[in-house]
């Protein structure tokens, strides 16, 4: 969405000191929570995961054993400066090449990013670059400073074998699987932390889950332990934002209350402030979800930010509104 500048004034916050927001997932749901951040706060920091192993980032992380640069991408080009030149480099990281040769479905961005980690040796440093190259409006981390792999135990994967709990290894097989998920860990484990990942957590105001795949965007960050360290321990207060769609993929047959409770499951100690939710996600499960949100610490707060136009995305300028009247 391109922002104009009455949208913008009426929801800039005041003039006084804006919130540093820590903004954690993946892919196209934690690019979503970035554009909507841009109104409401200058201050923003994504931490992202990195155990994306399908399409191009699969392909450059096996040949060149790098962290996979595809979620990276998306998330510097969602911070993007709005000026022709950030808009133009934004489309130029997004270019994905046609064709079924060697550079057929590589995006730009993810060559670029990983010449600039072989070249400085330090994937920091090269996401900061390519931050300065898009006048981002904040700063891109990787959670962990090596790739990681995604296995998580699911039940009911052979359909003649509905009670039996198989091993699912990798992110792109986890995410389209269809069992039931129980739960994920991170191979190796624990991996090693982006420090300045763990530093943004416990330096904000704000720290926003979500949206996003549960258990291969949103669930990563918890087990790596720094990270949940930061997240238990940090004095920011810290916003759950539930998925405009429920019951589809790795969380079929989940509620909205299913997904709080696999969060509890994984990280028990962690407190949480706010779950947001739009009315059309919670559907008969109110009492539940708002039982289950108390207990971890949490108010539900109802706020309509689904994208009428597009149905089981939120609408970005709804979202930054919802941001901006919790964070108010």
């Amino acid at each position: 969405m391109t922002w104009a500048g009455n949208e913008l004034a009426g929801l800039r916050p005041g003039a006084g000191r804006r919130p540093a927001v820590a903004a954690l997932g993946g892919g196209h749901g934690l690019a979503a929570s970035l554009q909507a951040l841009q109104p409401v706060t200058d201050r923003i920091t994504a931490v992202v995961t990195v155990a994306d192993d399908g399409g191009s980032s699969g392909r450059l992380r096996q040949e060149f054993d790098i962290l996979p640069p595809g979620d990276l991408r998306m998330a510097l080009a969602a911070l993007c400066s709005t000026s022709e030149w950030g808009l133009q480099w934004r489309d130029a990281l997004q270019h994905r090449f046609p064709g079924e040769g060697d550079l057929g479905g590589h995006a730009l961005g993810n060559l670029i990013i990983a010449s600039l980690w072989d070249l400085l040796g330090d994937p920091v440093a090269g996401l900061d670059l390519v931050g300065r190259l898009l006048g981002a409006r904040g700063r891109v981390l990787p959670m962990a400073v090596e790739p990681v792999r995604i296995a998580a135990s699911v039940l009911g994967v052979d359909p003649d074998a509905a009670d039996q709990v198989s091993e699912v290894v990798g992110q792109v097989r986890v995410a389209s699987t269809s069992g039931r998920v129980l739960s994920v860990r991170l191979d190796p484990d624990p991996p090693r932390a982006c420090p300045e990942a763990a530093q943004a957590i416990l330096d904000a105001d704000w720290v926003i889950l979500g949206p996003g795949s549960w258990f291969t965007s949103v669930m990563p960050h918890l087990l790596v332990p720094e990270l949940r360290e930061a997240l238990v321990h940090t004095r920011a207060r810290r916003m759950l934002t539930l998925n405009m769609v429920m019951n589809t993929g790795e969380t079929s047959g989940f509620s909205a209350s299913d997904h709080l409770e696999v969060l509890a499951a994984h990280a028990p100690d962690l407190h949480l402030d706010v779950v947001l939710a739009d009315p059309s996600v919670i559907d008969g499960d109110d009492d539940q979800l708002s039982e289950t949100a108390a207990a971890m610490g949490a108010e539900l707060v109802r706020a309509a930010v689904a994208d009428p136009d597009q149905p089981g995305t939120h609408d970005t300028l709804r979202l930054a509104a919802a941001y901006r009247d919790v964070m108010e």
